[in-house]
C-alpha cells in the first residue's frame, strides 16, 4: 500500500487516524492519564448540564447500567484535537412503557449522503462538517429513568442512584428527543425538512441554496453561499454548542479525499481494523472476493463455526459496502447464513477479507466533470439461490458518472422464467430511481429527461414497452403496470445493453479478476493507495 499519491498534509491525517488506538474498556482507559482526564471532563459537563440528580432509588423501580465509550477526535490537519470519553446508558435494559415510549428518529441514508456530495462536487459548492457537542444531552426527558453511578466515580458505600433529568447517550428515546429539538431550530432558521429523507434539511431563497444532513450528532453542511452557511453555524452554536470541523474529511468512518478529479470516498482504516481484528493482516491476498460459480447452500454436513464471530464479521462487511460496491454480492450471499454458519461460509468470508487485503484503500469517485444525468443498470441471476431457487436482483444508479446507489438482494418469490426475474429486478430498480429523482428535485436539480434503464434481457424490455404480453405476464401483472406507467409518463426509458457490458453483473454473480476489474473501471472505482494507480495528488 502506497501513500505517494497524497500531499504531506493528507499523509499526516491518514497516519494519525491509523496509528492512534482507542481503548475498548474502562480498565484499559483508566491506566492512561489522558483518558482519565477525558472521563472527568465528561462527568463535569454532565453535572453542569443538570443531566441528573442523586436520589434514593424508589421501591418498585430499577436503575439501568452505563458504560464508557472512547473516541479520539482529529483536526482537519490530522492532529489529535482531544480525547473524548462518552458516558453511555445501557438502553437495551430499558422496559418499554416504563422507561420509554416513542423511540424512532431517522438517520441519513447513505444513498442520500452520496447523492448530496455528488451534486455538491458537480456544482462546486462548499462542503463542510459540524460536530454537535453532547448532542443528546440537549433533549428533554419526560419519563422517570434511574441510572447507576458511572463506573469509576462511585464512592465507597454510596447507595444513591442518578435520576436522569435530561437525555443521555444510549437511552432508547435519546435520539428522538435530540432530533425533535434540532429540527425545531433549523425550521426556525428558514430550512424545510426534505420529504425524500427526513434527516435532510434544505434552505432555498432566490439563488441561495444550503443543505444540512444530520446523522445523529454529525452534520454535513453544503451550499453555494458562505454567508448563509456562517449564519446557520452561528445559530446552531448558540443553541447547541457546535464544533466547526472545516472541510469534510472523515464522516462515519468514511475518508473523504479531494483530488483533481473530484471526491474519493474510501474506508481504508475500517478495512485495516477488520483485518487486524480477524488476525489476517498478513494473509495471502486474493484478486477477487468470491470464487467463480460458487453456489453456497446450508452445508448441513459441514462443521459449525463461532456464530457470534461470523455475525460480527458479516455486520462489519455490510457497512463496508458504503464505499465498496465490489463486495456487495459476496456479502449478500454470506449474510444468508448468519443463523447457522458453517466452515464453508467462514472460508468464503475470509476469501472476501483476502480480497480486501489486496485493495484496502479502494473506493468510489464522485467526479466533478460532466453533467448530472441519472442512468441505471439492472440485472438478475435467474434461480441463483441453490436451495430456495429464488433469483437475485442487482442494480446500480450512476449520477453524472458517480455511483450513488446499488443493491444485491434475493427476490421474495421464485420466478418462472428469466424474463420474469429480469422484470422483477426492473421493477425494484424503478422504485429506487423514482425516489432518487424526487431527491434530486428537492436538491434543486430536477432531472430534465427520462432516466435511462439498461437491461440485457430483451423480453423484459419489451414487456415494459408493450401492453400485449398479458398471458405471459399475468402472474407479475402488478410489476408490469408499475413499470409501464413510469415508461409512459416519460420518467423511465428502458434500453437494451449487451450482457458483456452490463455493470449490474457485479451484483448478481461472482466474477473473475479480469471481468471484475473491467466493470470496476466503468463504475468509477479508484484506489489512491495503489503504488501505480497514477492518481492526482490531493489539492485541498
Amino acid at each position: 500500500m502506497s501513500y505517494d499519491n497524497f500531499s504531506n498534509a493528507h499523509k499526516v491525517f491518514l497516519t494519525a487516524i491509523t496509528n492512534n488506538d482507542e481503548p475498548r474498556s474502562f480498565v484499559q482507559a483508566s491506566q492512561n492519564e489522558q483518558w482519565r482526564n477525558a472521563m472527568s471532563k465528561e462527568i463535569k459537563a454532565l453535572e453542569e448540564n443538570n443531566t441528573w440528580t442523586l436520589e434514593t432509588l424508589p421501591k418498585g423501580k430499577r436503575a439501568i447500567e452505563s458504560k464508557w465509550v472512547y473516541k479520539i477526535k482529529y483536526k482537519p490537519s490530522g492532529e489529535v484535537e482531544r480525547y473524548k470519553a462518552r458516558l453511555v446508558a445501557k438502553g437495551y435494559t430499558q422496559q418499554e412503557g416504563i422507561d420509554f415510549h416513542d423511540t424512532f428518529a431517522p438517520v441519513a441514508k447513505l444513498v442520500t449522503v452520496r447523492t448530496l456530495l455528488a451534486v455538491a462536487v458537480k456544482k462546486d459548492w462548499i462542503i463542510g462538517q459540524l460536530d454537535v457537542n453532547n448532542a443528546f444531552l440537549h433533549g428533554d426527558l419526560d419519563e422517570e429513568v434511574y441510572m447507576k453511578i458511572p463506573q469509576g466515580f462511585s464512592r465507597e458505600g454510596e447507595t444513591r442512584v442518578c435520576r436522569l433529568r435530561k437525555s443521555i447517550y444510549g437511552l432508547k428515546q435519546a435520539s428522538r428527543n435530540w432530533y425533535q429539538k434540532f429540527t425545531k431550530v433549523l425550521i426556525g432558521l428558514g430550512f424545510r425538512q426534505s420529504v425524500a429523507d427526513h434527516s435532510l434539511f434544505i434552505f432555498k431563497k432566490e439563488r441561495v441554496f444550503v443543505a444540512a444532513l444530520i446523522y445523529v450528532d454529525d452534520v454535513i453542511i453544503v451550499g453555494n453561499d458562505q454567508r448563509q452557511i456562517n449564519i446557520t453555524k452561528s445559530v446552531l452554536d448558540k443553541e447547541f454548542s457546535i464544533k466547526d470541523l472545516g472541510p469534510l474529511k472523515y464522516f462515519l468512518g468514511i475518508e473523504v479525499t479531494r483530488t483533481g478529479e473530484g471526491l474519493v470516498l474510501t474506508q481504508r482504516k475500517y478495512v485495516l481494523d477488520i483485518l487486524a481484528e480477524c488476525g489476517l493482516l498478513g494473509c495471502r491476498p486474493s484478486l477477487f472476493p468470491m470464487e467463480q460459480n460458487l453456489k453456497l447452500d446450508m452445508c448441513e454436513d459441514a462443521e459449525r463455526v463461532d456464530a457470534n464471530q461470523y455475525r460480527r464479521l458479516v455486520g462489519k462487511l455490510l457497512y463496508l459496502q458504503a464505499t465498496r460496491p465490489d463486495i456487495t454480492h459476496s456479502v449478500n450471499v454470506l449474510s444468508q447464513f448468519v443463523s447457522d454458519p458453517r466452515e464453508p461460509h467462514q472460508e468464503a468470508a475470509f476469501r472476501v477479507l483476502r480480497y480486501l487485503k489486496t485493495t484496502p484503500g479502494q473506493g468510489i469517485l464522485l467526479p466533478k466533470a460532466g453533467d448530472l444525468e441519472l442512468s441505471t443498470y439492472c440485472d438478475s441471476d435467474w434461480l441463483g439461490c441453490p436451495y430456495t431457487r429464488r433469483s437475485r436482483t442487482g442494480y446500480l444508479l450512476l449520477l453524472g458518472g458517480a455511483p450513488i446507489s446499488w443493491k444485491s438482494k434475493k427476490q421474495s418469490v421464485v420466478s418462472r422464467s428469466s424474463a420474469e426475474a429480469e422484470y422483477r429486478a426492473m421493477a425494484t430498480t424503478v422504485s429506487e430511481v423514482l425516489w432518487v429523482r424526487f431527491l434530486l428535485k428537492e436538491l434543486d436539480e430536477p432531472p430534465s429527461k427520462p432516466t435511462t434503464l439498461y437491461c440485457d434481457n430483451q423480453a423484459a424490455r419489451h414487456i415494459a414497452n408493450n401492453p400485449v404480453f398479458h398471458e405471459r405476464t399475468k402472474h407479475v401483472e402488478m410489476d408490469c403496470y408499475f413499470v409501464r406507467e413510469r415508461v409512459e409518463s416519460g420518467e423511465i426509458l428502458p434500453m437494451h445493453i449487451d450482457t458483456r457490458s452490463q455493470i449490474a453483473d457485479l451484483f448478481t454473480k461472482a466474477l473473475g479478476s479480469q471481468h471484475l476489474n473491467s466493470l470496476l473501471l466503468k463504475l468509477g472505482i479508484r484506489n489512491l493507495h495503489a503504488p501505480a494507480c497514477g492518481g492526482v495528488k490531493d489539492n485541498k
